[in-house]
């Protein structure tokens, strides 16, 4: 669940759609803390599928879980913001869920393109970004969701290249395009810790 002062700016949660799917879940009563789990649970049957199912299955069930844990990640905050069901342990529930969905996804990519340790690396980074983020936070900055590797993009990178990686092994019998995409998540999430530890040098140091 997303806390009201350190919520990722998303366009999506103006949408219709959004304020839909928002609205039946709070009608089903449906708890913010709960949603953020069910992300856990996505990443953790997308991570499998994408592991031990064959292809094309398991990397179509890969993006759609990816899919699928993004729209907790969007409706688990607009429960709790919009909807007035903020919990005392929110923030909590609103990062833990979170580092282990990305830590799940992205050592399954590593090791589905045949490079564990790119996937560990990206894993490693991807969390390093959100604790520098945090970090700002607790300095009293406000939380940098700036990329070029955040949340947002690791994952619509994984997505696309699951994706492609279909394509890629009905024509060419290959799947080159998930050991592109580890590389590509572990060295841009590794530069976004550069880009958000620089600015909050500089805002720190415009005190």
């Amino acid at each position: 669940m997303e806390a009201l002062d350190a919520r990722r700016p998303l366009k999506s949660r103006s949408t219709r759609w959004a304020t839909a799917i928002a609205a039946f879940a709070l009608r089903a009563g449906w708890t913010p803390d709960a949603i953020s789990l069910l992300s856990m649970l996505f990443a953790a049957l997308g991570s499998a599928a994408l592991l031990w199912c064959p292809a094309p299955w398991g990397l179509l069930a890969c993006a759609i879980g990816i899919q699928l844990r993004l729209l907790c990640n969007l409706l688990d905050g607009m429960v709790a913001v919009e909807g007035g069901r903020k919990s005392k342990v929110g923030a909590l529930y609103n990062e833990i869920p979170d580092r282990i969905a990305d830590s799940l996804f992205l050592v399954a990519l590593g090791y589905a393109s045949g490079l564990a340790w790119a996937g560990w690396l990206a894993a490693l980074a991807a969390a390093v970004t959100a604790y520098i983020r945090v970090l700002g936070g607790t300095l009293g900055l406000a939380q940098d969701f700036r990329g070029p590797q955040a949340k947002p993009h690791r994952m619509a990178v994984m997505t696309v290249a699951c994706l492609a990686a279909i394509a890629e092994g009905i024509w060419f019998g290959q799947q080159r395009v998930l050991l592109v995409a580890v590389v590509l998540i572990a060295a841009g999430s590794i530069l976004t810790c550069g880009t958000r530890t620089l600015a909050i040098a500089r805002q720190l140091r415009a005190r």
